[in-house]
């Protein structure tokens, strides 16, 4: 059974207090803006952790209830089961059983880097939860893994994790953590961010374990997001595409492609960001999300 305990300590912002949930594959942390509001659950990517949404939960709190999920992607502090199923399909399981057991209806799914691929499989599977989703800068079609930082990452996976944890020490370099085979060209303005989530990886082995068995998984998939592309034309609800103008990672196209692929989608281009436009445009993000959820029937401009 599922359980949650509230870890008021740790707060990542005013609008939300850090929970852990146990679920079938080990405890995931999760914020929670709480309030009887329309729910919207925010995944984020690889080396990333649920702060990604922070100034975004800070705008969107006001009416809606916000939930992000820290999920076993390389940032997380509570390592997984040895057995648990750290594909890309095992942790959209994960997301699947954190929202039945929060009890939440109607959500808007939002991801962005491979919380967007994670939204993807949700959507393909059409999982009734699901209201709305919204796609932000993302894995798509065959760009899987992503771009230089998701080749090398998944490259580096390669290795056994104690190698591997050799070679990611070298991003404790912030002109390392700013190159584009790193973080370079996925954010503007986060460095701060990118160094905070690096922590866990490199101080506890238990974390590059699962860490290795993500981008393994990933290695032996290439074909995945082709294969849930073919099925976004049967998502018959609102989708919103949201991306970057001159996105270095994840093509623009692809986020045209998207929204061309989605009966009710529509897309939105963003200026002055890269791929993670939680950190370089969160006031701008939110806004699009509002308007999204408040009045789907009308395009966002």
């Amino acid at each position: 059974m599922s359980t949650a305990t509230a870890r008021d300590q740790i707060q990542p912002s005013e609008a939300s207090t850090i929970h852990e949930l146990e679920l079938a594959a080990g405890v995931i942390e999760y914020s929670d803006s709480g309030g009887d509001w329309p729910a919207l659950v925010l995944l984020h990517g690889l080396l990333m952790d649920a702060s990604l949404w922070d100034d975004v939960v800070a705008d969107l709190s006001r009416d809606h209830r916000c939930v992000a999920p820290t999920l076993p992607l390389g940032a997380h502090r509570r390592p997984m089961a040895e057995d648990a199923d750290l594909s890309l399909g095992g942790v959209a399981s994960l997301v699947r059983e954190l929202v039945e057991s929060l009890d939440l209806h109607e959500v808007t799914v939002a991801g962005v880097d491979t919380g967007g691929a994670i939204v993807q499989l949700l959507m393909a599977k059409r999982w009734p939860r699901i209201a709305r989703s919204v796609l932000i800068s993302c894995d798509a079609f065959e760009n899987f893994p992503p771009g230089l930082t998701g080749k090398t990452l998944v490259l580096a996976g390669r290795l056994p994790p104690a190698l591997f944890g050799l070679f990611m020490q070298q991003l404790r370099l912030g002109f390392v953590r700013r190159l584009p085979i790193a973080f370079g060209w996925l954010t503007k303005r986060g460095d701060a961010a990118t160094r905070r989530w690096l922590r866990p990886l490199l101080e506890r082995p238990e974390i590059r374990r699962d860490t290795v068995r993500v981008l393994r998984a990933i290695a032996a998939q290439r074909r995945l997001l082709v294969d849930a592309a073919a099925r976004l034309p049967g998502f018959d609800r609102p989708a919103l595409v949201v991306w970057s103008d001159r996105d270095r990672v994840m093509p623009p196209e692809h986020g045209r492609r998207l929204a061309g692929l989605l009966p009710h989608g529509r897309v939105v281009e963003v200026a002055d960001s890269y791929t993670l436009i939680p950190l370089d445009q969160p006031a701008r993000l939110a806004e699009l999300i509002r308007d999204f959820t408040h009045t789907p029937d009308r395009p966002a401009t």
